[in-house]
Protein backbone atom coordinates (compact mmCIF):
# COMPACT_ATOMS: atom_id res chain seq x y z
CA UNK A 1 0.00 0.00 0.00
CA UNK A 2 1.60 3.21 -0.87
CA UNK A 3 0.07 6.81 0.11
CA UNK A 4 -1.30 7.79 -3.63
CA UNK A 5 -3.90 4.48 -3.20
CA UNK A 6 -5.12 5.85 -0.11
CA UNK A 7 -5.72 9.37 -1.37
CA UNK A 8 -7.08 7.57 -4.16
CA UNK A 9 -9.40 5.94 -1.59
CA UNK A 10 -10.43 8.36 0.19
CA UNK A 11 -11.25 10.74 -2.95
CA UNK A 12 -13.53 7.82 -4.63
CA UNK A 13 -15.04 7.79 -1.08
CA UNK A 14 -16.04 11.29 -1.23
CA UNK A 15 -16.90 12.27 -4.78
CA UNK A 16 -18.85 8.81 -4.71
CA UNK A 17 -16.89 8.16 -8.32
CA UNK A 18 -13.94 7.20 -9.93
CA UNK A 19 -14.47 10.16 -12.61
CA UNK A 20 -14.63 12.50 -10.45
CA UNK A 21 -11.65 10.77 -7.77
CA UNK A 22 -9.25 11.01 -11.45
CA UNK A 23 -10.18 14.82 -11.45
CA UNK A 24 -9.39 15.70 -7.84
CA UNK A 25 -6.15 13.46 -7.66
CA UNK A 26 -4.81 14.34 -11.58
CA UNK A 27 -4.67 10.80 -12.73
CA UNK A 28 -6.35 8.87 -15.42
CA UNK A 29 -9.44 6.99 -14.58
CA UNK A 30 -7.78 3.74 -15.53
CA UNK A 31 -4.93 4.63 -12.62
CA UNK A 32 -8.17 5.32 -10.32
CA UNK A 33 -9.62 1.86 -11.04
CA UNK A 34 -6.39 0.30 -11.27
CA UNK A 35 -5.12 1.55 -7.41
CA UNK A 36 -7.87 0.68 -5.81
CA UNK A 37 -8.25 -2.79 -7.26
CA UNK A 38 -4.61 -3.12 -5.76
CA UNK A 39 -6.03 -1.90 -2.38
CA UNK A 40 -8.88 -4.74 -2.52
CA UNK A 41 -5.95 -7.14 -3.89
CA UNK A 42 -4.01 -6.60 -0.69
CA UNK A 43 -7.37 -6.41 1.73
CA UNK A 44 -8.83 -9.18 -0.23
CA UNK A 45 -11.98 -7.53 0.50
CA UNK A 46 -14.32 -5.12 -2.04
CA UNK A 47 -14.08 -2.04 -1.00
CA UNK A 48 -16.26 0.03 -3.50
CA UNK A 49 -19.75 -0.92 -5.20
CA UNK A 50 -19.84 0.38 -8.78
CA UNK A 51 -22.82 0.99 -10.67
CA UNK A 52 -24.72 3.40 -13.03
CA UNK A 53 -24.87 5.93 -10.23
CA UNK A 54 -21.47 6.05 -8.98
CA UNK A 55 -19.04 3.97 -6.49
CA UNK A 56 -20.43 3.67 -2.93
CA UNK A 57 -18.27 1.90 -0.16
CA UNK A 58 -19.08 -1.77 0.97
CA UNK A 59 -18.63 -2.86 4.41
CA UNK A 60 -15.02 -3.24 4.34
CA UNK A 61 -14.63 0.41 2.58
CA UNK A 62 -16.52 1.96 5.39
CA UNK A 63 -14.51 -0.38 8.15
CA UNK A 64 -11.36 0.61 6.16
CA UNK A 65 -12.13 4.53 5.65
CA UNK A 66 -11.31 5.81 9.56
CA UNK A 67 -7.77 3.94 9.21
CA UNK A 68 -7.43 5.92 5.86
CA UNK A 69 -8.22 9.20 7.18
CA UNK A 70 -5.71 8.09 10.15
CA UNK A 71 -3.01 7.23 7.45
CA UNK A 72 -3.04 9.67 5.66
CA UNK A 73 -2.80 12.47 8.63
CA UNK A 74 0.45 10.62 9.54
CA UNK A 75 1.53 10.85 6.25
CA UNK A 76 1.09 14.78 6.37
CA UNK A 77 2.69 14.85 9.97
CA UNK A 78 5.92 13.16 9.00
CA UNK A 79 6.68 14.98 5.98
CA UNK A 80 6.03 17.73 7.83
CA UNK A 81 8.20 16.91 10.24
CA UNK A 82 10.89 15.25 8.19
CA UNK A 83 10.98 18.24 5.89
CA UNK A 84 11.28 20.68 8.61
CA UNK A 85 13.70 23.88 7.73
CA UNK A 86 16.90 23.65 9.48
CA UNK A 87 16.39 26.79 11.61
CA UNK A 88 13.42 24.42 13.53
CA UNK A 89 14.10 21.66 16.05
CA UNK A 90 10.91 20.31 15.82
CA UNK A 91 7.12 20.95 15.30
CA UNK A 92 3.87 20.78 17.30
CA UNK A 93 0.29 20.41 16.13
CA UNK A 94 -2.38 22.20 18.26
CA UNK A 95 -6.17 21.93 18.10
CA UNK A 96 -8.68 23.26 20.26
CA UNK A 97 -12.60 24.03 20.20
CA UNK A 98 -13.18 27.56 18.15
CA UNK A 99 -14.20 29.01 21.21
CA UNK A 100 -10.97 28.24 22.83
CA UNK A 101 -9.30 30.09 20.08
CA UNK A 102 -11.19 33.08 20.48
CA UNK A 103 -8.69 35.48 22.48
CA UNK A 104 -7.02 32.59 24.99
CA UNK A 105 -5.25 30.57 23.08
CA UNK A 106 -4.13 33.13 20.53
CA UNK A 107 -1.72 34.32 23.55
CA UNK A 108 -0.68 30.95 24.49
CA UNK A 109 1.02 30.96 20.61
CA UNK A 110 2.32 34.35 21.34
CA UNK A 111 3.92 32.87 24.41
CA UNK A 112 5.17 30.01 22.54
CA UNK A 113 6.87 31.73 19.80
CA UNK A 114 9.04 33.61 22.55
CA UNK A 115 10.35 31.52 24.79
CA UNK A 116 10.38 28.63 21.74
CA UNK A 117 11.08 30.36 18.06
CA UNK A 118 12.91 27.26 17.13
CA UNK A 119 9.51 25.43 17.22
CA UNK A 120 7.74 25.04 14.21
CA UNK A 121 3.49 25.62 15.03
CA UNK A 122 0.78 23.93 13.49
CA UNK A 123 -2.92 25.51 15.08
CA UNK A 124 -6.02 23.62 14.23
CA UNK A 125 -9.98 24.25 15.13
CA UNK A 126 -12.16 20.99 15.51
CA UNK A 127 -14.51 19.43 17.68
CA UNK A 128 -13.79 16.62 20.28
CA UNK A 129 -14.26 13.58 18.15
CA UNK A 130 -12.07 14.97 15.68
CA UNK A 131 -9.25 16.52 18.41
CA UNK A 132 -9.42 13.05 20.64
CA UNK A 133 -8.88 10.78 17.12
CA UNK A 134 -6.27 12.93 16.19
CA UNK A 135 -4.27 12.63 20.16
CA UNK A 136 -4.88 9.44 19.82
CA UNK A 137 -3.66 8.68 16.20
CA UNK A 138 -0.59 10.78 17.35
CA UNK A 139 -0.96 13.31 14.86
CA UNK A 140 -2.12 16.44 17.13
CA UNK A 141 0.40 16.79 20.38
CA UNK A 142 -1.86 18.39 22.24
CA UNK A 143 -5.62 19.35 22.19
CA UNK A 144 -8.13 21.29 24.10
CA UNK A 145 -11.81 20.79 24.63
CA UNK A 146 -14.93 20.64 26.65
CA UNK A 147 -15.75 16.93 26.95
CA UNK A 148 -13.07 14.82 26.41
CA UNK A 149 -13.19 11.04 26.61
CA UNK A 150 -10.45 9.03 28.65
CA UNK A 151 -8.50 6.25 26.34
CA UNK A 152 -5.36 3.82 26.85
CA UNK A 153 -2.03 6.07 26.57
CA UNK A 154 -3.51 9.60 26.48
CA UNK A 155 -3.78 11.69 29.66
CA UNK A 156 -7.01 14.15 30.31
CA UNK A 157 -6.15 17.13 32.86
CA UNK A 158 -8.13 19.90 34.10
CA UNK A 159 -7.45 23.61 32.76
CA UNK A 160 -10.08 25.74 34.26
CA UNK A 161 -13.76 26.16 33.98
CA UNK A 162 -15.65 28.50 31.29
CA UNK A 163 -17.94 30.67 32.60
CA UNK A 164 -20.79 30.56 30.20
CA UNK A 165 -23.65 33.96 30.26
CA UNK A 166 -26.85 34.37 28.40
CA UNK A 167 -26.45 37.21 26.62
CA UNK A 168 -28.82 39.55 23.60
CA UNK A 169 -28.86 42.61 21.91
CA UNK A 170 -32.38 43.60 23.67
CA UNK A 171 -31.37 44.19 27.42
CA UNK A 172 -35.03 43.96 28.48
CA UNK A 173 -35.54 40.77 27.34
CA UNK A 174 -36.12 37.88 29.89
CA UNK A 175 -38.04 34.62 29.26
CA UNK A 176 -36.84 32.53 26.49
CA UNK A 177 -39.09 31.87 23.63
CA UNK A 178 -38.16 30.89 19.95
CA UNK A 179 -35.64 33.51 19.26
CA UNK A 180 -33.54 31.65 21.61
CA UNK A 181 -30.83 29.60 20.12
CA UNK A 182 -29.63 26.48 22.16
CA UNK A 183 -25.76 26.02 21.37
CA UNK A 184 -24.36 22.52 21.80
CA UNK A 185 -21.83 23.11 24.42
CA UNK A 186 -21.96 19.17 25.02
CA UNK A 187 -23.45 16.90 27.81
CA UNK A 188 -22.34 18.86 30.75
CA UNK A 189 -24.11 21.88 29.55
CA UNK A 190 -26.73 19.90 28.93
CA UNK A 191 -27.40 18.54 32.40
CA UNK A 192 -26.89 21.89 33.55
CA UNK A 193 -29.21 23.91 30.91
CA UNK A 194 -31.41 20.97 32.11
CA UNK A 195 -31.74 21.99 35.65
CA UNK A 196 -31.58 25.96 35.03
CA UNK A 197 -34.91 25.39 32.85
CA UNK A 198 -37.01 22.05 33.34
CA UNK A 199 -39.97 23.32 31.34
CA UNK A 200 -38.13 24.35 28.15
CA UNK A 201 -39.11 21.94 25.49
CA UNK A 202 -37.14 21.76 22.66
CA UNK A 203 -35.85 25.16 21.44
CA UNK A 204 -37.08 26.51 18.29
CA UNK A 205 -32.81 27.30 16.96
CA UNK A 206 -30.24 25.37 17.75
CA UNK A 207 -26.50 25.69 17.09
CA UNK A 208 -23.47 23.57 17.02
CA UNK A 209 -20.51 26.35 18.25
CA UNK A 210 -21.22 29.85 19.90
CA UNK A 211 -19.63 31.83 17.26
CA UNK A 212 -22.77 30.34 14.80
CA UNK A 213 -25.33 31.54 18.01
CA UNK A 214 -23.69 34.38 18.36
CA UNK A 215 -23.81 35.61 14.31
CA UNK A 216 -27.74 34.24 14.65
CA UNK A 217 -28.52 36.90 17.65
CA UNK A 218 -26.53 39.62 16.39
CA UNK A 219 -28.77 39.35 12.37
CA UNK A 220 -31.90 38.64 14.09
CA UNK A 221 -32.45 39.17 17.63
CA UNK A 222 -32.55 36.46 20.61
CA UNK A 223 -30.42 35.48 23.14
CA UNK A 224 -27.82 32.53 23.39
CA UNK A 225 -25.53 31.10 26.22
CA UNK A 226 -21.88 32.18 25.93
CA UNK A 227 -18.21 32.23 27.47
CA UNK A 228 -17.88 35.59 29.05
CA UNK A 229 -14.80 35.90 27.68
CA UNK A 230 -15.63 35.14 24.28
CA UNK A 231 -18.71 37.96 24.85
CA UNK A 232 -17.03 40.66 26.76
CA UNK A 233 -15.48 42.50 23.63
CA UNK A 234 -19.80 42.38 22.43
CA UNK A 235 -20.86 43.80 25.90
CA UNK A 236 -17.99 46.09 26.17
CA UNK A 237 -19.34 47.43 22.41
CA UNK A 238 -22.59 47.71 23.61
CA UNK A 239 -23.78 44.99 20.78
CA UNK A 240 -25.14 42.57 23.49
CA UNK A 241 -25.86 42.33 26.68
CA UNK A 242 -25.73 40.33 29.28
CA UNK A 243 -29.50 39.11 30.30
CA UNK A 244 -30.95 39.93 34.02
CA UNK A 245 -31.78 37.40 36.18
CA UNK A 246 -30.29 34.62 33.92
CA UNK A 247 -27.83 31.82 35.69
CA UNK A 248 -24.00 31.61 34.99
CA UNK A 249 -23.42 27.70 34.01
CA UNK A 250 -20.11 26.02 34.03
CA UNK A 251 -18.01 24.53 31.42
CA UNK A 252 -14.60 22.37 32.31
CA UNK A 253 -11.88 22.68 29.64
CA UNK A 254 -9.73 20.08 29.43
CA UNK A 255 -5.94 19.62 28.05
CA UNK A 256 -5.61 16.22 25.94
CA UNK A 257 -2.34 14.98 25.09
CA UNK A 258 -0.47 11.20 24.95
CA UNK A 259 1.02 10.04 27.58
CA UNK A 260 4.07 8.28 25.96
CA UNK A 261 6.83 9.41 23.43
CA UNK A 262 9.18 12.76 22.77
CA UNK A 263 7.61 15.15 26.18
CA UNK A 264 10.60 17.81 26.16
CA UNK A 265 8.62 20.26 23.56
CA UNK A 266 5.14 19.38 24.69
CA UNK A 267 5.86 19.46 28.16
CA UNK A 268 7.18 23.59 27.82
CA UNK A 269 4.12 24.07 25.87
CA UNK A 270 2.11 22.48 28.76
CA UNK A 271 3.97 24.80 31.27
CA UNK A 272 3.67 27.93 29.34
CA UNK A 273 -0.17 27.26 28.79
CA UNK A 274 -1.10 26.50 32.47
CA UNK A 275 1.26 29.55 33.50
CA UNK A 276 -1.37 31.06 31.29
CA UNK A 277 -4.42 30.19 32.70
CA UNK A 278 -2.72 30.84 36.32
CA UNK A 279 -2.59 33.98 35.33
CA UNK A 280 -5.88 34.73 33.95
CA UNK A 281 -8.20 33.07 36.54
CA UNK A 282 -5.68 34.92 38.99
CA UNK A 283 -6.45 38.30 37.08
CA UNK A 284 -10.16 37.37 37.14
CA UNK A 285 -10.42 36.42 40.76
CA UNK A 286 -8.73 38.88 42.33
CA UNK A 287 -10.58 41.29 39.78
Amino acid sequence: MDIDQVKTFLAVAAHGSFLEAAAQVHVTQSTVSARIQSLEQQFGARLFVRNRAGASLTHAGERFLRHAKTLLLTYEQARHEVGLPSRFRASLTLGARIALWDSLLPRWIGRLRESMPDISLNTEIGFEEDLMRRVIAGTMDLALMYSPRQAAGIQVEYLFDETLILVGPDPERRALDDSYVYVNWGPTFFAQHRQAYPELERPAQTANIGWLGLQLILANGGTCFVPERVAASYLEGGCLHRIHDSPSLRLPTYVVYPTAGSRGVVDAALETLRALIRAEHGETESG
